[in-house]
């Protein structure tokens, strides 16, 4: 009885496909999902508080806050990344004409967060907080400006 038993599991081994072909397909598929990842990759400008445009590079379904902060355009302890109930408007950046309209817009929650934190000043339609604007193969070249710091937040 044991030896009909290794017989029946050594002709299951045989018709196993060989071990390489597993190795191809998983290397394969690695190569796939990176390629996926470069198809997500949107290249967008910003204007920094000294005028000097600079690259950025984020991936679609990622917000602007992300990719500029990423970059070092935004300090990152100034503001909890894609949480609007503790923003405090750092990552207020003004967006390019011509790009407002391929945008939603602002929920009420983001104008409420850009009004409370205007302190007076006029509120401008290129206003955007960066936290609420989720990058998109159709940004691709976008153009921001990130604004200097507030006087009250300045160390």
């Amino acid at each position: 009885m044991a030896i009909s038993t290794i017989r029946k599991l050594t002709t299951q081994i045989h018709r196993l496909p060989p071990l390489s072909s597993h190795i191809l397909t998983r290397s394969s598929a690695t190569l796939s999902t990176s390629k996926k990842v470069s198809d997500r990759i949107v290249k967008l400008f910003a204007i920094d508080p000294e005028g000097q445009k600079r690259e950025v590079v984020g991936l679609a379904g990622q917000s602007l806050l992300r990719a500029l902060t990423n970059c070092g355009l935004i300090d990152p302890a100034s503001h909890r990344l894609e949480d609007i109930d503790a923003c405090s408007a750092e990552c207020e950046v003004n967006i390019a004409q011509e790009w407002l309209e391929r945008l939603p817009p602002r929920t009420y929650d983001e104008e409420y967060v850009l009004v409370r934190n205007s302190r007076g000043r006029i509120l401008n339609k290129h206003s955007r907080l960066g936290c609420q604007v989720v990058l998109s193969p159709q940004l691709q070249g976008m153009v921001v400006a990130v604004p200097e710091p507030k006087p009250w937040d300045i160390p």
